[in-house]
């Protein structure tokens, strides 16, 4: 009798953990997918408002957020009290052909303000925390993001050569509902430059470690990263490996797998 009491405590420590385990699983490619979608929209959404919008010396700035099955980025002006300028609208599959492109002047909405106040904020942080690194042939790219009553702003590392993937060198902004800033967290204690080849030097997949302090699992960050750039290399799958789980994000489906390293390596080590 005993003994069945045991397994059944295990048997429901096991569900437990697991359930956990999806949980976050869940979380984080929920999350990486939202900062893609704001990246994404960044990225066309600049281009496109640059076309339109010739008076570029009125620009103060832009962001990118999602809402509901769009995704729009905004652009300010440079005054003391910023109007909108610009907003560009995506749907889903960012077809620049059918984007909306809106250069009408406006009021910020009460999110886009929250949005444009933490973003602020977030970038008077990277002029003067010493915690923010800045390194040659790259910029920091800033992601302010309002959800399930959370108001935060991701700065990620982009390159600005060609044929370079960069993980790594991320933060994470916590701000308060008054919109002051409560915490910074590096993401990765370094930065990871990462080469994807060209057509005489083909790479199929990619590999970073983490540490413990970045955590378990492959990040929010990496996952857009890897949705940004994925397109331009021949990758099929990226890697994330920590002390306890293999993180695998497959590039053509964009969906992650998650199995201990132990059976990773066990996986390993019988196919050789």
């Amino acid at each position: 009798m005993k003994k069945l009491v045991v397994i059944l405590i295990l048997i429901g420590v096991n569900c437990y953990s697991q359930k956990k385990l999806n949980d976050k699983i869940t979380e984080v490619v929920t999350e990486g997918k939202k900062l893609y979608r704001s990246e994404m929209a960044s990225w066309y959404g600049t281009d496109l408002f640059l076309e339109k919008y010739k008076e570029r010396e009125k620009i103060g700035g832009y962001f990118s957020y999602s809402e509901n099955e769009v995704s729009k980025c905004i652009f300010f002006s440079q005054d003391n009290h910023p109007k909108v300028i610009g907003t560009i609208i995506f749907d889903a599959a960012y077809n620049i052909k059918t984007a909306r492109v809106e250069t009408e002047e406006r009021n910020f909405s009460k999110n886009e303000n929250d949005l444009y106040i933490i973003r602020t904020k977030a970038l008077n942080a990277i002029k003067t925390d010493t915690v923010f690194k800045h390194y040659p042939n790259s910029s920091l790219n800033l992601i302010p993001v309002i959800s399930n009553n959370e108001k935060k702003v991701y700065v990620l590392t982009g390159p600005t050569n060609n044929g370079v993937v960069i993980y790594g060198n991320d933060y994470l902004l916590h701000f308060d509902e008054k919109n002051n800033l409560k915490s910074t967290k590096r993401l990765h204690a370094n930065i990871i430059p990462v080469n994807f080849g060209n057509e005489e030097n083909i790479t199929l997949a990619s590999i970073h470690s983490h540490l413990p302090q970045t955590g378990d699992l492959i990040t929010a960050t990496d996952i857009c990263t890897t949705m940004l750039y994925e397109k331009f290399t021949n990758w099929s799958t990226v890697y994330v490996t920590s002390q306890k789980y293999v993180s695998i994000w497959n590039c053509k489906t964009d969906e992650l797998t998650v199995m201990t390293t132990d059976a990773f390596e066990k996986i390993k080590n019988d196919k050789k």
